[in-house]
C-alpha cells in the first residue's frame, strides 16, 4: 500500500447527502424549548450553588459576575460555531460527524473517543455527588444509607457499590429508553423546579444585599477576574449537548442554533445573578467553604430554604445527568451506524438507538458504583476543549465544502471568530495540569488501537 493512499483512507470523508440521509429512522419530535430544557439542564448542575462562592473567595472577589460574563462571551465563539455546524449538517453525533465530514474519519474518530469520555465520565462523577446530595437529605428525615453500599469499591475503608449512583443512571436510562416525549416532559419539568428554586435564592437574597460587601470590587485586579474565568468556563459545558439531537429535532436549521445559543445566555443570566446576591449578601473573604449558598442563607437566618436548595441541586445534577446519558448515546449510535464501532450499536428499534442508550447507561452506572472518580474529572474539560477546537477550526473548510450549502445560521466575523475560538481553547487546554494530559493520552492511545483493530477495516 502506497503512503498516501494509507493517508487518503484515513482520511475518507463521508458523502454529505447520505449521511444527511442516515438517520430517517429517528422520531423529530423535539422543539426549541426541548432544546433549551436540554441545554440548561446539561450547563446548570450544582456549579451554581459552589462555583459563585469559592471563585469569588479564592481568585476573583465580587468581580466574579464579570469572570462569568467573560467565560461566557469566549464559551459563545465555541457555541457560534457549534451552531453553524449545526444548521448546516443536522446529523446524529455532533463534533464526531462535523469533524468526519470536514476534516476525515480519524480526525472524527479522535474526537467522538474525547467526547465518549467526556460524557460518561461527567456522568459517573456527577451520579456520585447526586447519591452524596440525597444521603445528606434523607439524613435530615433520619433515614441513612448503609456504609458499604455508600461508595466506590474500597474493601480497606467498607464501602463496596456507590447503590444509589447506580440506582439513578438506571432509572434515567429507562426513561430515555420509553421515548423522547415522555423523558423530554420530565426534563422540562426538573428544569422548572430547578429555575423556581434558584429564582427563589436570588430574590430572597436580594433583600439582604449589603452594598458594603461589593467593595473592593476587584481585590485581585484584572488579572483575578481573568484566572476566575478560565476556572468557571467549565461551568458553562454542556450547551455543545444539544447539538446530539440534530435528527430528532423538528427544523434544525432553525430549532438547533437557537436552543444552543439561548441556552447560553440564560445560563449566563443565572449564573451572574445567583454570583451578585451571594457577593451582596457574606463578604467574599467568607465564601471559601463547600456549600456557599447554604453558608449565606444560614447568615441571613433563613436555614429553611437550604433545604429547599438542596431540592434544586438534586433536579440540577438529574436533568444534566438526562441529557449527557442521552447525547452520550447518539454518539456511540453515530460511531457505530459509521461502522467505526460495531454495527450493533448503529441499531435503531422503535425509532430509539437502544443498543446505545444500554449500553452506554451501564457503563456509567459501573463507573458510578465502583470506581472512585476523583482523579478522573479534569478529563471532562479536556475532551470538551479537544471537541471545541476542532468544530471551532473546522467553519473554515465547512465553508468552502462543495456538498454544502447552508441557508441556516452562519458565524459572524468569519474567519475571524472561528480562529479566536480555537486559539482560546488552546489557551484553556495549557492550563490544565501533566497528570490530566498524561491520563488523556493513555485514553486516545487506547482509542487509536480500537481504531486500527476495528474502525479502519469496518468504516463504510
Amino acid at each position: 500500500m502506497k503512503p498516501h493512499s494509507f493517508w487518503q483512507q484515513l482520511t475518507r470523508k463521508p458523502d454529505v447527502a447520505q449521511t444527511l440521509q442516515s438517520d430517517h429512522q429517528l422520531a423529530r419530535t423535539l422543539t426549541t424549548r426541548d432544546l433549551i430544557a436540554l441545554g440548561i439542564g446539561a450547563v446548570i448542575g450544582t456549579g451554581i450553588f459552589i462555583l459563585p462562592g469559592t471563585v469569588a473567595a479564592t481568585t476573583s472577589g465580587p468581580a466574579i459576575t464579570l469572570a462569568f460574563v467573560l467565560a461566557a462571551v469566549v464559551c459563545s465563539l465555541a457555541a457560534m460555531c457549534y451552531a453553524e455546524f449545526a444548521s448546516a449538517l443536522p446529523v446524529a453525533g455532533s463534533a464526531y460527524a462535523y469533524g468526519s465530514i470536514v476534516f476525515g474519519e480519524i480526525f472524527g474518530w479522535i474526537i467522538g473517543w474525547a467526547l465518549i469520555l467526556e460524557y460518561m465520565l461527567a456522568v459517573a462523577a456527577v451520579s456520585t455527588s447526586f447519591a452524596a446530595y440525597f444521603a445528606n437529605l434523607i439524613s435530615g428525615f433520619g433515614l441513612r444509607i448503609p456504609h458499604a453500599l455508600s461508595g466506590a469499591f474500597d474493601p480497606a475503608h467498607g464501602t463496596y457499590i456507590n447503590l444509589v449512583a447506580v440506582i439513578v443512571v438506571l432509572i434515567i436510562g429507562l426513561m430515555l429508553s420509553r421515548g423522547m416525549t415522555t423523558s423530554m416532559a420530565v426534563n422540562r419539568a426538573m428544569v422548572l423546579v430547578k429555575l423556581l428554586i434558584i429564582g427563589l435564592f436570588v430574590v430572597v437574597g436580594a433583600f439582604y444585599i449589603k452594598p458594603m460587601n461589593w467593595k473592593p470590587f476587584m481585590p485581585f485586579g484584572f488579572k483575578g477576574i481573568l484566572a476566575g474565568a478560565s476556572l468557571v468556563f467549565f461551568a458553562y459545558l454542556g450547551f455543545d449537548a444539544v447539538s446530539a439531537s440534530a435528527p430528532e429535532v423538528k427544523n434544525p436549521q432553525k430549532t438547533l442554533p437557537r436552543g444552543i445559543i439561548g441556552t447560553l445566555i440564560i445560563a449566563t443570566i443565572l449564573y451572574v445573578l445567583v454570583a451578585v446576591v451571594l457577593t451582596g449578601i457574606v463578604k467574599y473573604t467568607q465564601l471559601n467553604v463547600a456549600d456557599p449558598v447554604t453558608f449565606a442563607l444560614n447568615l441571613i437566618h433563613q436555614p429553611q430554604l437550604g433545604g429547599i436548595i438542596a431540592v434544586g441541586a438534586l433536579a440540577g445534577m438529574f436533568t444534566m445527568m438526562i441529557t449527557m446519558v442521552y447525547s452520550s448515546s447518539r454518539l456511540v449510535y453515530a460511531i457505530g451506524r459509521d461502522g467505526l464501532l460495531p454495527k450493533w450499536f448503529g441499531k435503531v428499534t422503535h425509532q430509539l438507538p437502544f443498543n446505545a442508550l444500554w449500553t452506554v447507561t451501564l457503563i456509567i452506572a459501573v463507573m458510578g458504583g465502583f470506581v472512585p472518580l476523583t482523579q478522573l474529572v479534569n478529563l471532562v474539560n479536556i475532551g470538551t476543549l479537544i471537541a471545541f477546537a476542532f468544530v471551532s477550526l473546522g467553519i473554515i473548510p465547512l465553508r468552502k465544502h462543495e456538498q454544502i450549502d447552508n441557508h441556516g445560521f452562519q458565524v459572524p466575523g468569519y474567519p475571524v471568530v472561528p480562529i479566536v475560538s480555537f486559539l482560546f481553547c488552546l489557551l484553556l487546554m495549557s492550563q490544565l495540569s501533566a497528570e490530566t494530559w498524561v491520563m488523556s493520552l493513555i485514553w486516545f492511545g487506547i482509542g487509536m488501537v480500537i481504531y486500527f483493530a476495528y474502525g479502519y477495516r469496518h468504516a463504510k
